[in-house]
């Protein structure tokens, strides 16, 4: 009677999900305090306090109809002006308020993006592991295919000649996620100048665009010195899609855009097919408050001295005992590869210690495990004692050395 494949969707959680319920349920059981639940990306750095002030003045000054009604489907002028500008000051770019669509969070401009995009079944659409999990379900959802090119295990950044194999005629883009979720990672200067070089090859070679879409919404978190670049800078065939979910704490305010740069091959006519897009999946008019919020606040930037201290706490100590993972220098993530080679048998082994991680294995790698540390330091240190045990306990059953 009903779309089956919903139907199986709505009732399987997600992975990640599926472990913070399970969080939930044991906090019931022993307490809060005694679970260790580093299963979901949910920001504990409160937002800024301009955040606070802008909604308080807007409400104070304006008229209820002024940030309750719809806007224009792309969003207000001004404040696609306002991001124009901030985008412009900081990268050297001459963006408009024409290049941007403001949308409900980075998964709307996902969204809106594949559907723009993907024309049959033959149409692929690429993403580098590790991934976000949801970029399979967007893709398959709009009806292109999924392909996975295996990941760099080593610096976790992209194995070109694995991206060489995967490139095929029918590739129509590539999903791009620096930093990144899962890995924390940020790529490098040269592997945007590779990534570019290879790109522009093998459009040449296929004799039409293939565009590149960067999934952003973790550029403003990064620490020590490293640089989250600007993707068009380097690629001009490159679509953004942004969020301030993380960066500014607001993940349940749903509000980031889609930039369309002028000098992307279709720009005029893939702007009209956002619109389109957005149209028929019911994605007009990104929330009109804060709309309004991030015009005035556009130009704030995060407090990252909590993620930098759970960074370096997790970095130091994990390596001290004996695990491995790729340096995070962006987002809240550590990547830890399993002792025993498998993320699932680690992730089922800690959860007798109430230390709740997701497995890698949605994320593409099966080998590690995700710990998203945007949590209280005070968990981090409680914890660490429990990953003691745990490689302990792999060194007596000769898994480890």
């Amino acid at each position: 009677m009903f779309n089956q494949e919903m139907i199986q969707l709505g009732t399987q959680r997600s992975v990640i999900r599926e472990i913070f319920e399970f969080g939930n349920q044991r906090a019931a059981q022993v307490g809060r305090d005694n679970v260790f639940d580093f299963s979901i990306g949910n920001p504990n750095v409160p937002a800024p306090p301009a955040i606070k002030a802008a909604i308080e003045d807007i409400i104070e000054r304006e008229s209820p109809v002024a940030y309750h009604s719809y806007t224009s489907s792309a969003g207000s002028q001004s404040a696609r002006e306002a991001i124009a500008k901030n985008l412009n000051t900081r990268y050297g770019t001459d963006y408009e308020a024409d290049d941007l669509y403001l949308t409900c969070g980075a998964a709307a401009s996902l969204n809106i993006t594949l559907q723009s995009l993907i024309r049959s079944e033959e149409d692929e659409i690429l993403t580098v592991a590790p991934f976000f999990p949801e970029y399979r379900f967007f893709v398959t959802a709009r009806g292109g295919r999924f392909v996975v090119v295996p990941a760099d295990l080593e610096s976790f950044q992209i194995d070109f000649e694995g991206l060489r194999q995967a490139l095929t005629p029918h590739t129509k883009a590539l999903i791009i996620n620096s930093p990144n979720n899962p890995s924390g990672v940020v790529y490098s200067k040269q592997t945007y100048e590779q990534l570019a070089e290879i790109l522009r090859e093998k459009a040449q070679e296929y004799g039409h665009p293939i565009y590149l879409i960067s999934d952003e919404p973790y550029r403003e978190l990064v620490y020590g010195g490293e640089t989250a670049h600007f993707v068009p800078n380097f690629y001009e065939n490159t679509i953004v899609n942004y969020s301030w979910s993380k960066s500014l704490s607001l993940p349940g305010e749903r509000i980031g855009y889609i930039l369309i740069p002028k000098k992307l091959q279709g720009a005029k006519d893939l702007m009209a097919a956002v619109f389109g897009s957005a149209r028929i999946l019911g994605f007009v008019c990104a929330p009109s408050l804060f709309q309004q919020v991030i015009e005035r606040c556009v130009d704030v930037q995060p407090d990252l001295r909590i993620y930098e201290a759970n960074r370096n706490l997790l970095w130091n100590r994990l390596r001290q005992m004996g695990y491995r993972m790729a340096k995070p220098d962006g987002a809240f993530y550590a990547f830890i590869e399993s002792p025993s080679g498998s993320g699932e048998e680690f992730c089922e082994r800690a959860k007798k210690y109430d230390l709740l991680l997701v497995p890698g294995t949605g994320f593409g790698v099966p080998s590690h495990m995700r710990l998203s540390y945007c949590v209280k330091t005070e968990t981090i240190e409680k914890c660490l004692p429990l990953f003691e045990k745990l490689m302990a306990e792999y060194r007596a059953e000769g898994i480890v050395e």
